[in-house]
């Protein structure tokens, strides 16, 4: 099941205003030339950023994500008629023989139930091609990030066009063994989303002052998201590839977070 970040409507359409940045998939763009892939998959595709990017660059792409609103909002953007599209999980692609799969940012950390993460690995597999690879990340969990997620530390204002200030912050709200999960809130100008009305006065307006918790806000401009990451260890994930007939070729570190992150390169033999 998708987050409600990636899966409601008015949060899935100021996504990438939001997060802004990509230079994290620098990374996946250097395999998929190192590879010289043709034809790839992007699992988690989510509004399309890397998918598109790699239909700009010649290659054919499938985007799978479960979803819609994120595919929504992927279709509606310049280039996607160049990328085939898939509201779902792997269980609704057609047959493939792609050159590459991709995971790319949270994906893979997101997929925190095991047998769902089981699924996900075998269907990348039938997916790929003898001889194709799968390219995710991890989180390293020796970092222990989540212990910096926090309103005070992770609130900021971003100014949207056509939308005006939207309010983001992060808090942590358990720690299970691997398993970390977040809350994210997001308070949008009032009467901005559909169906909004008028705020009752100057005092139900959100505050720019962080000392102010309207994550539990009732009205409409003020939006939550909570979503569990699943933080495993290194050798976890490797066995879980081998388990699944992968050979792992290679682990890096993520340039864009140095030290806390572990990117995976695995190949379905020949």
């Amino acid at each position: 099941m998708a987050d409600e970040e990636y899966g409601h409507p008015r949060l899935a359409a100021v996504y990438d205003s939001l997060y802004p940045d990509r230079s994290d998939l620098d990374t996946y763009l250097g395999v998929a030339e190192d590879f010289h892939a043709r034809r790839a998959l992007d699992i988690g595709c989510g509004t399309g950023s890397f998918a598109l990017l790699l239909a700009e660059r010649g290659i054919e792409v499938i985007g799978l994500d479960p979803a819609r609103a994120s595919v929504d909002v992927a279709k509606g953007k310049p280039g996607s008629d160049r990328v085939q599209w898939i509201c779902g999980d792997v269980t609704a692609l057609p047959p493939l023989q792609v050159d590459l799969v991709t995971m790319t940012a949270n994906v893979a950390p997101a997929i925190d139930d095991p047998q769902e993460w089981q699924k996900t690995l075998r269907g990348a597999y039938d997916a790929l091609r003898p001889g194709g690879h799968l390219v995710f990340e991890t989180r390293n969990p020796a970092k222990r990030i989540w212990e910096t997620w926090n309103r005070e530390a992770s609130h900021r204002v971003t100014e949207i066009p056509g939308v005006g200030p939207v309010e983001t912050w992060i808090d942590l709200m358990d720690v299970s063994g691997p398993l970390v999960t977040v809350r994210w809130t997001y308070v949008f100008p009032p009467g901005d989303g559909p169906g909004d009305g008028p705020s009752n006065g100057p005092g139900d307006e959100p505050s720019n002052d962080p000392s102010n918790d309207p994550s539990n806000d009732p009205r409409d401009d003020v939006l939550t998201s909570t979503s569990t990451m699943r933080f495993a260890e290194r050798e976890e994930v490797e066995a879980e590839l081998a388990a699944q007939g992968y050979v792992v070729e290679e682990i890096r570190d993520a340039p864009d977070r140095p030290g806390r992150e572990f990117v995976f390169l695995a190949r379905r033999p020949a």
